[in-house]
């Protein structure tokens, strides 16, 4: 499979017939230590959507099972294109007043990022229209009361990670259970 690695799959997740539809995201993934550690202050913020630490490179986008092949290839592509690069993820950051979200920000890499989002979106299967403009992050409380938005703001805000990135990774969710990793797509072909 050039340009990316399989994953192993539940089928049992319902993935939808060939002529239905499934939701999709991209994402780069947090290592360990700090993955899980970042997934935990998510937890215990008391987010409901509580799912493994990422940078968002695609949000949630729904496109038909039939579209996954191309869009798959042109994953491959992308990530062919594109060299591993590092990421430095320090202190905090907040979307608030406008959404009540408090992340890790991103201190180098977000160029790539960028880069790596919007030749993502590229695809006509993958292109819409964004709500807001795209800025790389971790999302650590979400949707929370405000001491808790309050608590992982201040409580992250000397947090500091550094690593290389090598791959990004194409998520599933079927409506059914919670995102399944599908595929990885290394950087550099």
């Amino acid at each position: 499979m050039a340009g990316g690695v399989a994953r192993s799959v539940d089928r049992r997740d319902g993935v939808p017939d060939a002529g239905d539809t499934i939701q999709i995201g991209i994402a780069v993934d947090i290592p360990e230590p700090w993955g899980g550690m970042l997934t935990r202050r998510r937890v215990e913020a008391g987010d409901p959507q509580a799912v493994p630490a990422h940078v968002t490179l695609l949000g949630p986008t729904e496109i038909p099972v039939a579209a996954l092949p191309a869009v798959e290839k042109h994953l491959a592509e992308v990530a062919s294109a594109h060299l591993p690069f590092t990421l430095h993820l320090r202190g905090t950051g907040t979307f608030r007043p406008v959404t009540q979200v408090v992340f890790v920000a991103v201190a180098a890499g977000i160029s790539e990022c960028e880069l790596l989002a919007s030749a993502i979106r590229s695809a006509p299967e993958l292109h819409r229209e964004a709500r807001f403009p795209y800025h790389p992050h971790v999302t650590v409380a979400q949707d929370v009361a405000p001491e808790a938005l309050d608590r992982a703001y201040e409580d992250l805000a000397d947090f500091s990670a550094l690593f290389e990135v090598e791959a990004f990774t194409l998520f599933s969710h079927s409506g059914q259970t919670r995102w399944q990793p599908r595929r990885d797509f290394r950087l550099g072909g």
